[in-house]
């Protein structure tokens, strides 16, 4: 067996992979920057910190998101135990708390014997095993020796949403409900007629954008964002057409106005930031804008005309490898059995996504230590499904994967109803997980 295993970054991929090789009786030695460093978007010395969304998706077993936290759950995993410790109210899907997840990532880590801690930035890859986990803000120095060992990376944006304050918000403009009326109600929806609706749509789409670091400058598409989907900016969103955020993040469906009995021209969610509900995220508002237009074009939103801003949204650069010209699906490198990559810098794309990557890495890591055999996960299960995809040598256009029903193979009978079809999908794949769990189990 080899010295310490390195683990650089201590996200969640990066927390997932350390937690693994821990629990196996494998020495670890977790590489992070903070405090000492931090990176554009990030704000807190805790590990595992969410950045953008509070929310880990869907809850139900029979969603992607869902299937794929019961799937860490039976494997162990460390981010699931946090959230489920720090949650807050969000109707269906699981979000939580993050000071308080982080805090307790970060003191479940630390308290190890196996893991030790170094708190240093990490400027080259180093020799012997090691797991490559700094996610889609790579530090410069590092990115660049990535992208010696590997020959190419790619580039897309990401950006966050700003963060109020509960108490600053006008109640009587706005109220609590979930859309079509399913589970709590526990979103804040800020209505608008057509009038308050285009006036703001007309002064974000000529609002001014932050500027752009000369590094990001070139990295952009001639059209505008070369960005992930999931987390255009509300502005570049906009632009697309005046109806756009109507049919998006704005959609009004499924809600009526206590104030008017009716259904709104188009609607602003706000969704709990901590346990305390005293903060709040726009819901789908990851903006580039400059701070002050962020303050000045928000607050034309109803109900947020004196919202207090404990956060503006903010936009970064994600870096993510051609995972199918260079890892297996066990997340190592085909030239380097020694090396191996978590987390969104191999392009899985998600919290939860790349929580998972990091807790399979971590056990592929852990196997090959002990001699034991590489596994592979099944092509039903989430996990399997996303890292057959990330290390499909025949995919040409590699573009960053979140889990998704599509990605796993059909059922042999057609079933109609859409929500037992994904029912009977995800029970298929957890009980084929049950299975590869229990066989591996008589292994020493």
């Amino acid at each position: 067996m080899s010295d310490k295993v390195k683990v650089i970054g201590a996200g969640l991929a990066g927390v997932e992979a350390a937690w693994q090789l821990s629990k196996a009786g494998i020495g670890v030695e977790l590489y992070e920057m903070k405090p000492k460093k931090f990176s554009p978007a990030h704000k807190y010395k805790g590990f595992a910190e969410l950045v953008c969304s509070n929310s880990l998706k869907a809850d139900r077993v029979d969603s992607a998101a869902g299937m794929l936290k019961e799937e860490m759950r039976k494997l162990g995993s460390l981010t699931m135990l946090a959230a489920q410790a720090s949650r807050v109210s969000s109707g269906g899907a699981l979000a939580v708390d993050r000071t308080q997840f982080s805090d307790l990532i970060t003191e479940k880590i630390k308290s190890q014997p196996n893991i030790t801690v170094v708190e240093e930035e990490v400027t080259s890859i180093p020799d012997g095993d090691v797991i490559i986990a700094t996610g889609p803000l790579t530090s410069d120095a590092l990115a660049e020796d990535i992208g010696r060992l590997c020959g190419e990376y790619l580039y897309f944006h990401d950006a966050a949403a700003p963060i109020v304050t509960y108490e600053s918000l006008d109640k009587d403009k706005v109220f609590f409900a979930s859309r079509y009326g399913k589970g709590e109600a526990d979103y804040i929806n800020c209505p608008m007629n057509k009038d308050e609706y285009l006036r703001f749509y007309n002064e974000l789409i000529n609002a001014e954008s932050a500027e752009l670091k000369e590094f990001d400058k070139q990295h952009f598409a001639k059209d505008g964002f070369k960005v992930y989907e999931g987390c255009m900016p509300v502005e570049v969103l906009a632009k697309r057409g005046e109806d756009t955020m109507r049919f998006g993040p704005l959609k009004p469906v499924g809600l009526t106005d206590p104030h008017t009995g009716s259904r709104p021209y188009a609607v602003v969610q706000l969704r709990a930031e901590n346990t305390a509900g005293t903060l709040y995220n726009l819901v789908g508002f990851q903006t580039n804008l400059k701070f002050g237009e962020q303050k000045r074009v928000f607050s034309m939103i109803p109900g947020l005309e004196n919202a207090e801003f404990m956060r503006y949204g903010v936009m970064h650069r994600n870096t993510f490898i051609n995972s199918p010209k260079l890892l297996t699906e066990q997340f190592n490198m085909r030239s380097n059995e020694h090396i191996y990559f978590a987390g969104q810098i191999t392009g899985v794309e998600g919290y939860i996504e790349s929580a998972a990557s990091g807790i399979f890495a971590g056990l592929c890591m852990a196997r090959r230590l002990k001699g034991l055999g590489a596994i592979s996960l099944p092509e039903t299960t989430m996990l399997g499904a996303l890292s057959k995809y990330i290390s499909d040598e025949a995919v040409e256009k590699f573009q960053p994967m979140g889990c998704n029903m599509g990605i796993l193979p059909e059922l042999p009978e057609r079933i109609r109803d859409k929500k037992l079809k994904y029912k009977t999908i995800a029970e298929r794949g957890l009980a084929d997980l049950d299975e590869l769990l229990l066989s591996i189990k008589t292994e020493v």
